[in-house]
């Protein structure tokens, strides 16, 4: 991982997203492109629900608002929780999810326990 103090003057400096977390108050934050969409909502408290953090449990799903065609492909473990409708409307599993540009994300919040 490169640090701004690593950088050379005159370089770009890496290349990052936008991610808006739109059931948390519109809250916008910036990561690092190809991020894992749940990892940077834990580090930004972003507020996507989670259980296993795998694919395992199906709780970080979620609904890409905006920008679906900035995430990696569909993974088996989503197929598995995600049916080809909900894919279709933007759907995905949060710790399935890689960004590669802006999107807006909502989910359905949890109840407290």
């Amino acid at each position: 991982m490169t640090s701004s103090a690593d950088q050379v003057p005159g370089d770009a400096p890496p290349p990052r997203v936008c991610i808006t977390f739109i059931t948390s108050g519109g809250r916008t934050v910036t990561a690092p492109v190809d991020s894992n969409l749940l990892r940077v909502s834990l580090r930004e408290q972003g507020g996507i629900p989670f259980k296993c953090g795998g694919g395992l449990c199906g709780t970080c799903r979620c609904l890409i608002e905006q920008g679906i065609e900035h995430t990696d492909q569909v993974k088996e473990k989503e197929r598995r929780h995600l049916t080809q409708a909900d894919l279709d409307t933007g759907h995905r599993m949060a710790c399935q999810t890689f960004v590669t540009g802006d999107i807006h994300v909502s989910w359905v919040p949890r109840k407290p326990v």
